[in-house]
């Protein structure tokens, strides 16, 4: 059954440190997040910017007892002009180049970066 559309709705990134994640998270990518409060149950729920019925995936920071946050989990790639601008300001902010930006054929580049709080998070852009 083929169904249109990304398969991917939305992602997560669960974190330990909510004011360190949100500080390295707005330096690399320019953006201003926003509180979800409805996570309740002594968890904190940040939101990235997000247009409805735009093309990608909206997603949030999270901070709650039953995640831990690190490599392993879900692996996010965020869409950049160019992966090594944004592999850069993750260094400025506090994060390390896992991966340095590489050639994926046809498809691009990507880079791997590990924010403040110890996950991977892929950087995928076309140049």
């Amino acid at each position: 059954m083929d169904k249109p559309g990304n398969p991917v709705g939305w992602f997560e990134i669960y974190v330990s440190d909510m004011a360190r994640a949100k500080t390295f998270y707005t330096a690399v990518f320019g953006r201003e997040l926003t509180s979800l409060p409805e996570i309740g149950e002594g968890g904190e729920m940040y939101a990235f910017p997000w247009v409805e019925g735009a093309a990608g995936a909206a997603g949030a920071l999270v901070k709650h007892p039953m995640a831990c946050s690190g490599k392993g989990g879900t692996m996010v790639y965020f869409s950049c002009d160019d992966v090594s601008n944004e592999a850069n300001r993750a260094v400025e902010a506090g994060g390390r180049i896992m991966q340095p930006k590489m050639a994926i054929g046809q498809y691009g580049h990507i880079a791997l970066v590990e924010d403040t709080e110890g996950n991977l998070i892929g950087l995928h852009s076309m140049q």
